[in-house]
């Protein structure tokens, strides 16, 4: 009897330990739930696209007392002219006449200068016949349409001799800094640098209207297809030119309004579309097939190959 009463008092003292180990202490707080994935994860941070840099409207305005100077990054040009009142797509051409013969050609190739590969203008003026100035002038348009000037190479003739390079310049040398020759958003009363080497290459613009009239043997325009600028140079502070642009074509007339009367207007030009300058790739196979009938034909023809024709006769 006293062994059941012993192993009964055992038992209950085990079980009360039992319990009283098993129960969270009275005074200790309850724990907080377990955070979820999306409660830890870091906070997500939007990302937009990258800024595009851009140029100023008018990039190149004058600024008297102040430095004229570029930085020019070439990711922010293209590879051709085409803006509609300055389009100079490579194999185009010009020819202009009256104070003096010029002609204009927009050659295929280009020139490299600040990294920018930039499109070639060649032209020459002829006095009486004779050769009196060639002139290659460097072009390249920027992402918004802006057309720069990056210099030019130019020699003065008489009796077919060079007398003269001055006016020569190329942007990144000796100082020169490259200019603006035609805005892609051009508004009336706009002045800009076209090019500048002290001493050498100063040329300035203004815009003076943004619609006219103007009407040559190459065509006519009106209104919002006509550009008028002026132009000057503090080198030569007692002369003053006026150009008349048309949409689509460029210059159409050089005025002198001030220090003389000349002018000089687009008497023709043979223009080439975009898709039209890039260069065809022909097969191996198709060169083969060209020399061949090129052959036959020299083989079965008796008569002298007729003189071509220039396109601007």
């Amino acid at each position: 009897m006293t062994r059941l009463l012993l192993a009964i008092a055992l038992a209950f003292l085990v079980l009360g330990c039992a319990t009283q180990a098993s129960a969270p202490p009275a005074s200790a707080p309850a724990s907080a739930p377990a955070p979820t994935p999306a409660a830890t994860a870091s906070p997500e941070v939007s990302v937009g696209p990258t800024p595009v840099p851009t140029f100023a409207r008018n990039p190149a305005p004058i600024v008297e007392g102040q430095p004229y100077v570029q930085t020019i990054d070439p990711s922010m040009f293209v590879g051709g002219v085409d803006n509609p009142f300055f389009p100079m797509v490579r194999g185009a051409s010009f020819v202009f006449d009256g104070a003096e013969h010029v002609e204009v050609n927009v050659e295929v190739g280009g020139k490299d200068i600040l990294g920018v590969y930039t499109t070639i203008v060649r032209d020459k003026v002829f006095a009486d016949g004779e050769l009196a100035e060639d002139t290659s002038d460097w072009y390249a348009q920027d992402v918004q349409g802006n057309v720069w000037y990056f210099g030019e190479q130019t020699a003065e003739y008489e009796n077919g001799q060079v007398t003269s390079t001055a006016g020569s310049w190329e942007a990144g040398i000796d100082g020169a800094q490259p200019g603006i020759v035609m805005l892609a958003q051009p508004q009336a009363g706009d002045s800009y640098r076209q090019e500048f080497l002290a001493g050498e290459a100063e040329d300035l613009a203004t815009i003076v209207a943004t619609t006219g009239e103007i009407q040559s043997k190459a065509g006519s325009w009106s209104g919002a297809d006509v550009l008028v600028t002026e132009e000057w140079t503090p080198l030569e502070p007692d002369v003053r030119e006026r150009k008349t642009y048309a949409r689509g074509i460029g210059v159409v007339e050089t005025r002198t309004i001030q220090g003389g009367d000349d002018v000089t207007t687009l008497t023709s030009t043979s223009l080439v579309t975009a898709a039209a300058s890039a260069r065809p790739e022909i097969s191996t196979a198709a060169l083969g097939g060209l020399s061949l009938l090129f052959g036959l034909a020299l083989a079965t023809t008796r008569r002298r190959w007729p003189g071509v024709r220039s396109g601007l006769s």
